[in-house]
């Protein structure tokens, strides 16, 4: 039986977790000192039994600063505890990879109880963890009070059932805790039609399992219990009816989507008639990236310190130390083992980001372990198609960055730039990195254009860069590098 606690009997939050841990100290794992007093089994044995245990992750419970506002507020905070399974790597990683979860979590609006991870060959087939750990870990969800179970993986169908069979709470995945957040941070029309598709393409492989009550099929003789006359004979099972809706509302979504990015192509190929370079601003959630474009462009989109904070891309117009215009996107953020389905259901949105002549690709420098970062995120770019797209490394948050972390990151990433776009230390020389790595005006022109052809001085303002000009009574007078297409059109306008 789940053991929950009455918050109402409670004075404070730090009650709560104080008898919250009373009750967790009831099912301490059992440890060396123990088998020493119980018959001393050989050192190999306890080793092997300290491997395979659950480990409890420090410093992973959520603190409830204020528990009547919450109350006031109306807002209900499931209590989770988190579950990793770690294969490869050091339990450092597996630690950051449990804290990056738990941060999910925070965003999607729990509260943390209780962190562990289990060092396992690979997850177990039937219940992740195995069905003995899956014992201990309900011990540990009854004494916490907890009433969901996040497992920091993609769990099969087959697993998230038997392992809610034994724990007796409901599980979920990494996956569906992040379309969670997709879906609470959609504000657009297009976004949230990104996020229902994701949903449901990660649903529809899951509808199994929802037992045998929801079948429609009809048969037997009239009058018994299948329904009788005008009843029997072939039918059609609830979850496949539910399965032909879901597949039909994914086809409906991807029409729409596909509709919806029309206008976004239509600026795009418009930016690139007109030769105005493109450059992303790309990275790991929360690294950033859209306070780096305010402090660029002045753009006042949202910035908040949580994960997916920006789902809609913005674009902005900026321009180099020498008047060259370009075009600054910030997109969504990436974050490690970004699911499947959310590659497939933002591609449209991604494509600003393949499509760019240069990617920011912005770190948090202040973050445990940046490395991690770099790599989750180049992963993506090669999903999407990004990988030749050429890039500029930027340090981003380097004001609360530990100074060792930040040289082992300028031993991995050499020609990286050093920023804080909290204090703006760093942006002169970025703003001079970008205009160097921007493609080259490749045509020199002088002309003399008259004054009714003012949109060609517009272009040659907004597309090239200006080296000298002068207003005579014929026109203007400009000497300036240009694209090729744009020195196309100004040729029967050259000096003599």
């Amino acid at each position: 039986m789940n053991t929950f606690v009455d918050r109402g009997s409670l004075d404070s939050a730090e009650e709560i977790f104080a008898e919250a841990a009373d009750r967790t100290a009831a099912v301490r794992p059992y440890t060396a000192e123990d088998a020493v007093e119980a018959g001393s089994p050989d050192q190999g044995e306890l080793e092997l039994a300290e491997r395979h245990a659950l480990r409890r992750v420090e410093g992973l419970s959520t603190e409830l600063t204020d528990v009547s506002e919450v109350e006031q507020r109306s807002l209900r905070l499931e209590r989770v505890v988190l579950m990793g399974v770690w294969t490869s790597g050091t339990q450092q990683d597996a630690d950051n990879s449990l804290i990056e979860l738990k941060h999910l979590a925070e965003t999607a609006g729990a509260a943390v109880l209780e962190g562990m991870t289990q060092r396992r060959r690979k997850p177990d087939p039937a219940t992740y963890i195995g069905r003995g750990k899956a014992e201990e870990l309900r011990e540990a969800v009854e004494s916490t009070g907890a009433d969901t179970l996040v497992c920091d993986g993609e769990l099969a169908p087959g697993q998230l059932r038997q392992l809610e069979d034994i724990v007796k709470v409901k599980v979920i995945d990494r996956t569906a805790l992040i379309l969670d957040i997709f879906a609470q941070h959609a504000r657009s029309r297009e976004g949230k039609a990104q996020v229902e598709l994701a949903q449901l393409s990660y649903l529809v492989t899951r509808l199994r399992g929802w037992g045998t009550t929801l079948s429609r099929q009809a048969g037997g003789r009239a009058g018994g219990g299948n329904g009788g006359v005008g009843l029997r004979g072939p039918g059609e099972t609830k979850i496949e009816t539910d399965r032909r809706r879901i597949s039909a509302r994914m086809s409906k979504l991807r029409r729409q989507i596909s509709h919806m990015a029309t206008s976004r192509d239509v600026k795009r190929d418009k930016r690139q008639t007109r030769q105005v370079p493109a450059v992303s601003i790309s990275g790991y959630t929360n690294a950033g990236k859209s306070s780096l474009l305010n402090r660029l462009t002045n753009a006042g989109v949202l910035v908040h310190d949580e994960l997916f904070a920006t789902l809609d891309p913005t674009v902005r117009q900026a321009r180099t130390p020498d008047g060259r215009a370009f075009t600054l996107s910030d997109t969504v953020g990436f974050v490690r083992h970004l699911p499947h389905e959310l590659v497939e259901a933002f591609r449209s949105t991604l494509e600003e980001v393949a499509d760019a002549d240069l990617i920011l690709h912005v770190v948090d420098a202040s973050h445990p372990d940046p490395e991690q970062q770099l790599s989750s995120v180049r992963e993506v770019f090669a999903e999407i198609g990004a990988e030749d797209v050429p890039e500029v490394v930027v340090l981003n948050k380097t004001d609360a960055a530990d100074p060792l972390v930040l040289k082992q990151l300028r031993a991995k990433e050499p020609h990286a730039l050093e920023v804080s776009a909290h204090t703006g230390a760093g942006i002169e020389e970025l703003i001079a990195a970008v205009a160097d790595a921007l493609p080259d005006l490749d045509r020199e022109v002088r002309v003399m254009l008259p004054y009714d052809r003012g949109d060609l001085v517009s272009r040659v303002y907004e597309e090239g860069r200006i080296v000298e000009k002068e207003h005579t009574g014929e026109g203007t007078r400009m000497h300036a590098y240009v694209p090729r297409l744009l020195a196309g059109k100004l040729d029967e306008y050259a000096a003599v």
